[in-house]
Protein backbone atom coordinates (compact mmCIF):
# COMPACT_ATOMS: atom_id res chain seq x y z
CA UNK A 1 0.00 0.00 0.00
CA UNK A 2 1.26 3.42 -0.86
CA UNK A 3 0.69 6.58 1.42
CA UNK A 4 0.38 10.67 0.35
CA UNK A 5 3.95 10.80 2.52
CA UNK A 6 5.22 8.04 0.19
CA UNK A 7 3.32 9.55 -3.25
CA UNK A 8 4.91 13.12 -2.10
CA UNK A 9 8.49 11.25 -2.01
CA UNK A 10 8.49 9.70 -5.35
CA UNK A 11 7.23 12.86 -6.74
CA UNK A 12 9.77 14.89 -5.76
CA UNK A 13 12.21 12.17 -7.40
CA UNK A 14 10.35 12.70 -10.51
CA UNK A 15 10.66 15.94 -10.49
CA UNK A 16 14.22 16.18 -10.01
CA UNK A 17 15.07 13.65 -12.37
CA UNK A 18 12.78 15.13 -14.87
CA UNK A 19 14.43 18.78 -14.14
CA UNK A 20 18.04 16.99 -14.34
CA UNK A 21 16.67 15.68 -18.07
CA UNK A 22 15.85 18.50 -19.03
CA UNK A 23 18.60 20.34 -17.96
CA UNK A 24 21.08 18.10 -19.62
CA UNK A 25 19.31 17.33 -23.32
CA UNK A 26 17.93 20.77 -23.76
CA UNK A 27 19.65 23.58 -21.67
CA UNK A 28 15.87 23.93 -20.43
CA UNK A 29 14.00 23.10 -16.96
CA UNK A 30 10.83 23.26 -14.66
CA UNK A 31 10.90 26.00 -12.18
CA UNK A 32 9.55 24.55 -8.48
CA UNK A 33 6.61 26.99 -9.62
CA UNK A 34 5.69 24.98 -11.98
CA UNK A 35 5.01 21.82 -10.14
CA UNK A 36 2.57 23.48 -7.34
CA UNK A 37 -0.83 25.12 -7.22
CA UNK A 38 -0.83 28.68 -8.00
CA UNK A 39 -2.41 31.61 -7.15
CA UNK A 40 -4.22 34.12 -9.68
CA UNK A 41 -1.83 36.97 -8.85
CA UNK A 42 1.36 34.37 -9.33
CA UNK A 43 3.88 34.62 -12.18
CA UNK A 44 2.98 30.84 -13.42
CA UNK A 45 -0.59 32.65 -13.99
CA UNK A 46 0.72 35.69 -15.21
CA UNK A 47 2.26 33.69 -18.08
CA UNK A 48 -1.25 31.16 -18.87
CA UNK A 49 -2.93 34.61 -18.88
CA UNK A 50 -1.03 35.74 -22.09
CA UNK A 51 -0.98 32.59 -23.73
CA UNK A 52 -3.91 31.56 -25.90
CA UNK A 53 -6.52 29.76 -24.52
CA UNK A 54 -8.39 26.14 -26.54
CA UNK A 55 -11.04 27.84 -28.10
CA UNK A 56 -14.21 26.64 -25.99
CA UNK A 57 -12.02 26.44 -22.32
CA UNK A 58 -10.84 27.98 -19.98
CA UNK A 59 -7.65 26.71 -19.99
CA UNK A 60 -4.11 27.40 -22.30
CA UNK A 61 -2.69 25.13 -25.51
CA UNK A 62 -0.36 24.66 -23.52
CA UNK A 63 -2.33 22.53 -21.20
CA UNK A 64 -3.15 18.53 -21.85
CA UNK A 65 -5.55 18.45 -19.55
CA UNK A 66 -7.95 21.07 -18.25
CA UNK A 67 -10.41 21.34 -15.06
CA UNK A 68 -13.08 23.73 -15.29
CA UNK A 69 -14.20 23.79 -11.36
CA UNK A 70 -17.11 26.19 -12.01
CA UNK A 71 -19.06 24.14 -14.40
CA UNK A 72 -17.73 20.64 -13.39
CA UNK A 73 -16.31 19.83 -17.07
CA UNK A 74 -13.03 18.73 -17.97
CA UNK A 75 -11.24 18.43 -21.55
CA UNK A 76 -8.30 16.53 -23.04
CA UNK A 77 -6.05 18.37 -25.26
CA UNK A 78 -3.44 17.18 -28.08
CA UNK A 79 -1.78 20.07 -29.72
CA UNK A 80 -3.66 22.93 -28.34
CA UNK A 81 -7.03 20.94 -29.77
CA UNK A 82 -9.21 18.99 -27.94
CA UNK A 83 -9.33 15.63 -28.64
CA UNK A 84 -11.98 14.68 -25.55
CA UNK A 85 -14.60 16.62 -23.42
CA UNK A 86 -16.08 18.52 -22.00
CA UNK A 87 -16.71 15.50 -19.84
CA UNK A 88 -19.02 15.90 -16.48
CA UNK A 89 -16.41 15.45 -13.01
CA UNK A 90 -16.46 16.34 -9.54
CA UNK A 91 -13.81 18.40 -7.71
CA UNK A 92 -13.02 18.67 -3.84
CA UNK A 93 -15.38 19.87 -1.20
CA UNK A 94 -16.39 20.04 1.62
CA UNK A 95 -13.34 22.27 3.30
CA UNK A 96 -11.15 19.87 1.13
CA UNK A 97 -11.39 22.13 -2.62
CA UNK A 98 -9.22 21.04 -5.12
CA UNK A 99 -6.47 23.31 -6.13
CA UNK A 100 -6.05 25.50 -8.66
CA UNK A 101 -2.99 25.37 -10.91
CA UNK A 102 -1.98 26.76 -14.00
CA UNK A 103 1.46 24.40 -14.91
CA UNK A 104 0.49 21.51 -12.91
CA UNK A 105 2.36 18.38 -13.99
CA UNK A 106 1.44 14.73 -13.91
CA UNK A 107 4.18 12.68 -11.50
CA UNK A 108 2.76 9.30 -11.32
CA UNK A 109 0.37 6.85 -12.91
CA UNK A 110 -1.24 3.78 -11.40
CA UNK A 111 -3.54 2.19 -12.61
CA UNK A 112 -4.98 -0.30 -9.54
CA UNK A 113 -4.16 2.63 -6.70
CA UNK A 114 -5.37 2.01 -3.14
CA UNK A 115 -5.73 5.12 -0.47
CA UNK A 116 -4.14 3.60 2.86
CA UNK A 117 -5.11 7.09 4.13
CA UNK A 118 -8.47 6.25 2.73
CA UNK A 119 -10.69 4.19 3.71
CA UNK A 120 -13.89 2.35 3.09
CA UNK A 121 -16.57 1.57 5.81
CA UNK A 122 -15.15 -1.72 6.13
CA UNK A 123 -11.37 -0.91 6.67
CA UNK A 124 -10.40 -1.76 3.46
CA UNK A 125 -8.44 0.72 1.54
CA UNK A 126 -10.23 2.89 -0.51
CA UNK A 127 -9.91 2.13 -4.59
CA UNK A 128 -8.69 5.16 -6.73
CA UNK A 129 -8.49 3.19 -10.16
CA UNK A 130 -6.91 4.99 -13.55
CA UNK A 131 -5.03 7.33 -10.47
CA UNK A 132 -2.94 9.85 -12.67
CA UNK A 133 -1.55 12.25 -9.81
CA UNK A 134 -0.25 15.95 -10.66
CA UNK A 135 -0.24 17.84 -7.21
CA UNK A 136 0.88 17.51 -3.89
CA UNK A 137 -1.42 15.60 -1.43
CA UNK A 138 -2.41 12.63 -3.68
CA UNK A 139 -4.44 14.83 -5.77
CA UNK A 140 -5.28 12.81 -8.74
CA UNK A 141 -7.30 12.02 -11.76
CA UNK A 142 -9.22 8.77 -11.14
CA UNK A 143 -12.40 6.95 -11.53
CA UNK A 144 -15.22 7.92 -8.99
CA UNK A 145 -18.57 9.09 -8.70
CA UNK A 146 -19.18 12.27 -10.87
CA UNK A 147 -22.18 12.92 -8.58
CA UNK A 148 -20.67 13.48 -5.55
CA UNK A 149 -17.63 15.63 -4.42
CA UNK A 150 -14.21 14.09 -3.40
CA UNK A 151 -11.86 14.99 -1.01
CA UNK A 152 -9.43 17.24 -3.53
CA UNK A 153 -9.23 14.70 -6.21
CA UNK A 154 -10.95 14.84 -9.56
CA UNK A 155 -13.78 12.20 -10.16
CA UNK A 156 -13.99 10.91 -13.31
CA UNK A 157 -16.77 8.45 -14.79
CA UNK A 158 -16.15 5.44 -15.78
CA UNK A 159 -15.86 5.47 -19.65
CA UNK A 160 -13.85 8.42 -18.90
CA UNK A 161 -11.12 7.31 -16.18
CA UNK A 162 -9.28 5.13 -18.52
CA UNK A 163 -9.29 7.48 -21.38
CA UNK A 164 -7.46 10.24 -19.12
CA UNK A 165 -4.95 7.98 -17.88
CA UNK A 166 -3.97 6.46 -21.24
CA UNK A 167 -3.86 10.30 -22.53
CA UNK A 168 -1.65 11.72 -19.99
CA UNK A 169 1.94 11.13 -19.40
CA UNK A 170 4.62 11.86 -16.85
CA UNK A 171 5.40 15.49 -17.10
CA UNK A 172 1.94 16.50 -18.99
CA UNK A 173 0.43 20.15 -17.73
CA UNK A 174 -2.62 19.85 -16.24
CA UNK A 175 -4.47 23.60 -15.77
CA UNK A 176 -7.11 23.52 -12.47
CA UNK A 177 -9.22 26.89 -12.90
CA UNK A 178 -12.42 28.76 -12.38
CA UNK A 179 -13.74 29.98 -16.06
CA UNK A 180 -15.11 33.44 -15.07
CA UNK A 181 -11.94 34.26 -13.00
CA UNK A 182 -9.55 33.35 -15.95
CA UNK A 183 -11.96 35.50 -18.05
CA UNK A 184 -11.47 38.31 -15.84
CA UNK A 185 -7.89 38.10 -15.51
CA UNK A 186 -7.00 37.95 -18.88
CA UNK A 187 -9.34 41.02 -19.59
CA UNK A 188 -7.01 42.86 -16.90
CA UNK A 189 -3.98 41.75 -18.31
CA UNK A 190 -5.13 42.98 -21.71
CA UNK A 191 -5.89 46.55 -20.04
CA UNK A 192 -9.62 46.15 -20.47
CA UNK A 193 -11.81 46.51 -17.04
CA UNK A 194 -12.92 43.19 -15.92
CA UNK A 195 -16.66 41.86 -14.94
CA UNK A 196 -18.34 43.02 -11.93
CA UNK A 197 -18.09 39.90 -9.02
CA UNK A 198 -17.02 37.55 -11.18
CA UNK A 199 -20.42 37.79 -13.14
CA UNK A 200 -18.47 37.25 -16.83
CA UNK A 201 -19.68 34.33 -19.28
CA UNK A 202 -18.00 31.11 -18.68
CA UNK A 203 -15.88 30.29 -21.65
CA UNK A 204 -16.16 26.50 -21.37
CA UNK A 205 -18.82 26.35 -23.75
CA UNK A 206 -21.58 25.40 -21.20
CA UNK A 207 -24.83 27.12 -19.09
CA UNK A 208 -23.32 28.52 -16.48
CA UNK A 209 -26.62 27.15 -14.28
CA UNK A 210 -24.56 24.51 -14.05
CA UNK A 211 -21.63 25.82 -11.84
CA UNK A 212 -20.59 25.79 -8.97
CA UNK A 213 -18.09 27.00 -6.54
CA UNK A 214 -15.38 24.04 -5.88
CA UNK A 215 -18.47 21.77 -4.94
CA UNK A 216 -18.71 23.85 -1.31
CA UNK A 217 -21.83 21.88 0.17
CA UNK A 218 -23.17 20.76 -3.09
CA UNK A 219 -22.68 17.44 -3.05
CA UNK A 220 -22.23 14.08 -0.57
CA UNK A 221 -18.29 13.24 -0.24
CA UNK A 222 -17.34 10.02 -2.02
CA UNK A 223 -18.68 8.09 1.60
CA UNK A 224 -20.52 10.60 3.13
CA UNK A 225 -17.67 11.28 5.60
CA UNK A 226 -16.26 14.86 5.61
CA UNK A 227 -13.43 14.02 7.35
CA UNK A 228 -11.55 11.87 4.74
CA UNK A 229 -8.17 12.89 3.91
CA UNK A 230 -7.43 14.44 0.35
CA UNK A 231 -6.09 11.83 -2.00
CA UNK A 232 -9.62 10.13 -2.41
Amino acid sequence: MTSNRQVGKRRLAVVAAATLALTTLGGVYFTGSAFAADSEQSDVAAEAHRTPLVPGTPCTISARSCVDLESQKAWLFNDGKIVRGPVKISSGGNGKETPIGHSLRVYRKDKDFKSTESLMPNGQPAPMPWAVFFEDGGIAFHGGDPRRSSAGCIHLAAPDAPVWFNHLQIGDQVQVVKGSVEMAARKAAAGTPGPNNGNADNNNGDDNGNSRDHGRGKHKNDDGDDDRSRDD
